[in-house]
């Protein structure tokens, strides 16, 4: 956390005096998109993630398995209840030959009526010759349906190649993976091309990026994993970076959604990663995403793995507790996405957005809690609502970025700080969440435990916990959940 900045002393009835005359504009709309809130992780040992949610009204989740000789898939209605959906195997590895070893990287698309798993796969006599290939079926479910081999995805260079993707823009059909171009020397590339079918390619591919900078060349040279999402006009690719230790992390190239997407010019690299390893949430080398929606289609949903402890023993490939974990993808004001920070295992944090300035969170400052709009730093406006410190129906707020860090008053001010173990820091930090004392219906408010009929409230931007008796208190004193 910052440095402590000094703190203004505020007396505590002359700050009630002023709080009371305040007047804060009308309130604006709903947020478009509500809190969603997951229980991380989703899935223990499964890496490379791939969901897809389709119009039958379930979510289909594949993954990598330890053994890297079969694809499994699960469906559920929800997606926290994939966690414990049953699992079935689609396909299994070739006993000789080609698709005999190295089965990793499964995703599932539904595209013109029909199922399609996109995966990657070696010879059993040759794990190392490693390339990408199809599998189809027509049933409705594709957990008990026949899979046909499409076979081998044919790429002009017949060299390391892995992790296909597929998705549609403006009306075309592409194929993006990842491959080792002798060109380059050791690691791998994205390319892109355009498709003439579900599992093949047209004309000739171009390369859209290859590691260049230090976070994607930590232990090997690599840009691998590409997913994509379109939103606020424009194409965005995630992708990941360096070995799969505690080095791998996720990129990000944008396009123009009006650009030539074949045009590698179109392409633009965000110069540091979006997503990296935090030690203080515990979570290291989060990558291999995908994207999906949230059940009512509000909020789009980044799904990745990554494990619980740093140090490795031996190859990263052989250990096997990478997991799946879900977090909620933010859109910043430049209509950018904005990832965070891999969040703690648990319960996935959220933001409160003010009633009144709709444009403004709730977010940490050198420990004080103040309303701000345009948070890029994105964990510093995330918290966790866990059970209260205090007991007795209440609830606590926990910074996402500072585990052990909970929302607290001291002399009506509101701050976050350290849980020190004791019984005042406890009841400061644990409120009631009650309705919205101005939006009832969607809205919440928080009312001091040890202090009732106090709310958290803003003025001048920063927090304050007071009796709320006016309209514009109320105002003030009601967030909502995103």
């Amino acid at each position: 956390m910052r440095h402590l900045a000094r703190r203004v002393l505020v007396a505590a009835a002359a700050a009630l005096a002023v709080l009371s005359t305040v007047t804060t504009p009308a309130q604006a709309a709903v947020p478009a998109s509500p809190a969603v809130t997951f229980t991380n992780p989703i899935a223990e040992q499964r890496a490379d993630p791939h969901i897809f949610k389709h119009t039958d009204g379930f979510y289909y989740f594949t993954a990598t398995v330890p053994a890297y000789d079969r694809i499994v898939m699960r469906r559920a209605t929800t997606l926290q209840g994939l966690a414990t959906a049953p699992e079935t195997t689609i396909w299994t590895k070739h006993a000789t030959g080609e698709m005999g070893a190295h089965i990793w990287a499964p995703e599932i698309h539904f595209i013109d009526g029909k199922w399609y798993v996109y995966f990657t796969a070696g010879w059993s006599n040759d794990i190392w010759r490693i390339r990408p290939y199809v599998l189809e079926s027509s049933a409705a479910n594709p957990l008990t349906g026949t899979w046909t081999e499409k076979g081998r995805i044919s790429l002009p260079m017949d060299t390391f190649s892995l992790d296909a993707t597929t998705f549609t823009h403006n009306g075309t059909r592409y194929l993006s993976w990842a491959q080792e171009d002798p060109a380059f020397g050791k690691g791998t590339q994205l390319y892109l091309a355009k498709m003439a079918n579900p599992w093949t390619i047209t004309g000739s591919p171009v390369m859209i990026s290859k590691p260049e900078y230090a976070w994607e060349t930590a232990g090997a040279r690599v840009n691998e994993g590409p997913a994509v999402i379109q939103k606020n006009g424009k194409v965005f690719m995630t992708y990941s970076a360096s070995a799969t230790n505690a080095n791998y992390c996720i990129g990000l190239l944008t396009a123009d959604a009006t650009a030539d997407l074949m045009n590698p010019a179109s392409w633009s690299k965000t110069p540091t990663p979006v997503l990296k390893s935090n030690d203080k949430t515990g979570q290291y080398g989060p990558g291999h995403n995908s994207f999906t929606v949230s059940e009512d289609g509000k909020s789009d949903i980044l799904v990745y793995h990554d494990r619980n402890y740093k140090e490795i023993v031996g190859d990263p490939l052989k250990d096997p507790n990478r997991r799946t974990r879900y977090q909620k993808v933010y859109w910043n004001a430049d209509g950018t996405p904005n990832f965070g920070i891999p969040v703690a295992d648990g319960v996935t944090p959220v933001r409160f957005s003010s009633y009144n300035y709709p444009d403004r969170f709730i977010r940490h400052w050198e420990f004080r809690a103040r309303t701000e709009a345009n948070v890029t730093e994105l964990a510093d406006s995330q918290f966790r609502v866990v059970p209260g410190l205090a007991g007795n129906g209440t609830v606590s707020l926990e910074s996402a970025n500072f585990p052990g860090y909970y929302l607290r008053h001291k002399n009506n001010e509101v701050w976050v700080e350290k849980d020190d173990g004791t019984t005042l820091f406890d009841n400061d930090a644990s409120f009631h969440e009650r309705a919205g004392l101005a939006d009832s219906a969607a809205g919440v408010s928080y009312e001091s435990y040890n202090f009732p009929g106090r709310y958290i409230r803003h003025y001048n931007h920063l927090l304050y916990t007071q009796p709320v008796t006016t309209t514009v208190g109320q105002q003030d004193a009601t967030f909502y959940k995103q």
